[in-house]
């Protein structure tokens, strides 16, 4: 009987032990299971943040949009992403109340937070109950109980910060902030990404004697209209002969026969053509969802009309008596044309720049389909 006894009790240690193997390799499969769609979800959320960087939207709008998506796809309750602009810190996304937003633009002075900025490293900070308050809260209690500080670098520069709230004090205790730092990542390389749109976008200014935009308004705010048809027709014209008039008239003559040939041609565009002031001589014309037959017979009437302006000067001679005396002298504008098609999703730059290597080959005043 006892070995009997001592054999059963081995055969149930052997069990137990096997068990244990078992659910160890169990365990494990689920482990990886879990670890490969929290891989899987962050691949999915990086790909919305391509597609996201890939619209034709502002860089605010884009940055709003990716925040959404961070607060859908990881159940956050606040998130605010924080960047300095050169001169101060701004709140770029957040879906926090405004009236917040001061002491969020602010985390950077707390002292709580420093030795998160300056090893680069994420800050965790809670309460332990319904009555204490987070450190940078300074006339709220009940919004935020605890967050997480994730300090944002360009190429080793500090530049700002993205922080997660909850309401729940402790919330983020298990949360894997694994995850999080490839979500970090992927801010960095949006704002990255973005940075040459925004320099384009603040560089848009407006020209003083067409009161056109300047080119760098097609790259930016316009391009969500343009793009919002598969194909334009795009010309860029020259005054052919306004060089000329400021050498042998007068700059103020040529300054004047920009300013008349810019309003009578935005007196005739439709509202959702784009005209702006190219360079110089040159000014660009994105006829919206108009294919190029139409905007060759637009534009060739405008031409016509355009060269029978008529700018007044005053023309200075001496009379007989060598006398300065003044008459009233015309010159009308030169008109040349380069025309051709953009196709969504292609180069407008290089569209344009075509146009206008073409239209600087010589002075004539033509109308030229590329």
């Amino acid at each position: 009987m006892e070995i009997a006894a001592l054999c059963f009790i081995v055969l149930l240690v052997i069990i137990v032990f096997v068990l244990m193997i078992y659910n160890y390799f169990v365990h494990k499969k689920i482990e990886s299971f879990t670890n490969l769609n929290l891989r899987v979800r962050s691949l999915n959320v990086l790909q919305e943040f391509m597609n996201t960087l890939g619209e034709n939207a502002t860089i605010n709008e884009k940055l709003d949009s990716i925040n959404d998506i961070l607060i859908n796809k990881y159940a956050i309750k606040y998130s605010t992403i924080v960047v300095f602009n050169g001169a101060e810190y701004e709140i770029k996304a957040s879906n926090v109340d405004k009236k917040h937003w001061d002491s969020l633009c602010n985390l950077q002075n707390e002292p709580v937070f420093a030795e998160s900025i300056q090893s680069a490293t994420p800050k965790y900070i809670t309460v332990n109950n319904e009555n204490e308050k987070l450190p940078y809260q300074k006339m709220e209690f009940g919004r935020a109980k605890c967050a997480m500080f994730f300090p944002l670098y360009i190429d080793n520069v500090y530049i700002g910060y993205w922080v997660i709230e909850s309401s729940q004090p402790h919330d983020f205790d298990s949360l894997d902030t694994t995850i999080l730092e490839v979500v970090r990542n992927n801010i960095v390389i949006i704002l990255k990404s973005i940075a040459n749109q925004s320099t384009i976008e603040n560089m848009v200014r407006d020209d003083v004697f067409s009161g056109l935009k300047t080119e760098e308004y097609l790259y930016g705010e316009g391009k969500k209209i343009i793009d919002s048809y598969t194909t334009s027709g795009i010309c860029i014209f020259k005054i052919v002969n306004l060089p000329d008039v400021n050498i042998d008239i007068s700059r103020e003559t040529g300054n004047d026969m920009v300013t008349q040939v810019s309003n009578y041609v935005k007196e005739n565009l439709a509202p959702n053509y784009i005209f702006v002031r190219y360079m110089g001589p040159k000014f660009a014309i994105v006829f919206s969802g108009v294919d190029v037959k139409g905007v060759t017979n637009f534009m060739k009437d405008l031409k016509a009309r355009l060269e029978k302006l008529q700018i007044e000067f005053e023309e200075y001679y001496e009379d007989e008596t060598e006398s300065e005396e003044t008459e009233i002298g015309m010159v009308s504008p030169k008109i040349k044309v380069a025309i051709s098609t953009y196709y969504k999703g292609t180069s407008l730059d290089g569209a344009l720049k075509k146009l206008e290597n073409f239209i600087d080959q010589n002075d004539e005043n033509s109308i030229s389909v590329l």
